[in-house]
């Protein structure tokens, strides 16, 4: 396989680089709650709908549907929750594939998944690329990773994030470990690490021993944004400036709140960060498979229809499993409208509104 990284020179390249790891560069990043608080509304705040009451609609998919999609042809399909299936460049790629029952260390507790993947970990073949964000259990899955090490040709990480490969038998020379505004090329196919405002680690000892990152895709056809998870911050204009204007951004819509408002957007943050962008076409993720935040299951996508309808922002919510093509993204679908919603305008939101 033809790969080759190269840095992008930029004043700021290391100012996220940390004695003891990695830190966020927006001096306007808010603080963020204490686990005591935490706790004390875990224990006592009322939740309203926080899973699905009926089965949420997926598309089941086959290897075989995969495998004669058109070489030619650049698609996308919306895996469940942060994970992407993409054809881009003639390659089979994956982002963030989470394919376990719950996004957490433990098989036995921690959020469990609100609906099946629409493929089978199992039934996956040949994988060209898998790109990961960040090491937090909802977009790196051990098992996922483990299962898929044999069958994938290549993979791409932020800093650090090669060693979880590498220990869990990812042979070393698949690994391209990239900083922010580096890249790496491989056969047709330009993926750019961006900046993006989050935080990492999997256990108590590791906070931010691993850098976090957004994407950008770009073959000859198309150009694409992954935001992975972040806070909004003015990185969102600064690689819409650079890399923009963007076919789709795929922009982390959901586990939001008032006490984190510095790791995760609102719905309106997300919608701005899609406008900073230069984005044509929406696609949030970050929601509809998992409980990670304390509004509802399916206040996210609604309240991003409303705001999108509102701004004239072309937005796409396809169930999961659909395969999209991508310079040919179809309308809408409100799939989440299938119990009975508090409308979105009236709905109590754990959010900060501003900008």
């Amino acid at each position: 396989m033809s790969t080759k990284s190269t840095a992008q020179s930029t004043p700021k390249t290391k100012a996220h680089h940390a004695e003891k790891g990695f830190v966020n560069t927006d001096s306007a990043m808010p603080e963020d709650a204490s686990m005591t608080t935490m706790l004390y509304r875990l224990i006592a705040e009322k939740r309203v709908d926080p899973k699905p009451t009926e089965a949420i609609p997926v598309k089941s998919l086959t290897a075989q549907q995969l495998n004669t999609i058109a070489i030619d042809e650049e698609v996308l399909v919306r895996l469940g929750h942060s994970s992407i299936f993409l054809q881009l460049a003639g390659q089979k790629i994956l982002i963030d594939p989470v394919f376990s029952e719950r996004a957490s260390p433990f098989s036995f507790i921690g959020p469990k998944r609100f609906h099946q993947p629409p493929i089978k970990l199992q039934q996956l073949e040949a994988i060209d690329l898998v790109i990961i964000s960040h090491d937090h259990y909802d977009h790196l899955d051990k098992t996922a990773i483990k299962e898929l090490k044999d069958k994938v040709k290549h993979f791409v990480v932020p800093l650090g994030v090669d060693q979880h490969l590498i220990d869990w038998g990812v042979a070393e020379h698949k690994i391209t470990a990239l900083d922010w505004w580096e890249n790496t090329e491989i056969q047709g196919l330009k993926v750019t690490s961006t900046p993006t405002q989050h935080f990492s680690g999997r256990t108590l000892t590791d906070r931010n021993k691993t850098l976090w990152s957004s994407y950008v895709l770009q073959s000859a056809t198309s150009n694409l944004y992954f935001s992975g998870d972040s806070g909004y911050f003015s990185g969102f204009k600064e690689i819409g400036d650079r890399f923009g204007p963007f076919d789709i951004t795929m922009v982390e819509t959901g586990a939001y709140d008032k006490n984190w408002p510095g790791i995760h957007m609102t719905p309106k943050q997300s919608l701005q960060a899609h406008l900073d962008l230069q984005g044509k076409v929406m696609l949030p993720i970050h929601n509809g498979t998992f409980d990670l935040a304390f509004h509802s299951w399916y206040e996210p996508l609604q309240r991003i229809s409303v705001l999108a309808e509102e701004q004239g922002v072309t937005l796409a919510t396809p169930i999961m499993g659909s395969i999209l093509n991508i310079q040919n993204i179809p309308q809408s679908i409100a799939w989440w409208h299938q119990e009975q919603q508090v409308e979105p305008k009236e709905v109590v939101m754990s959010e900060v509104t501003s900008l």
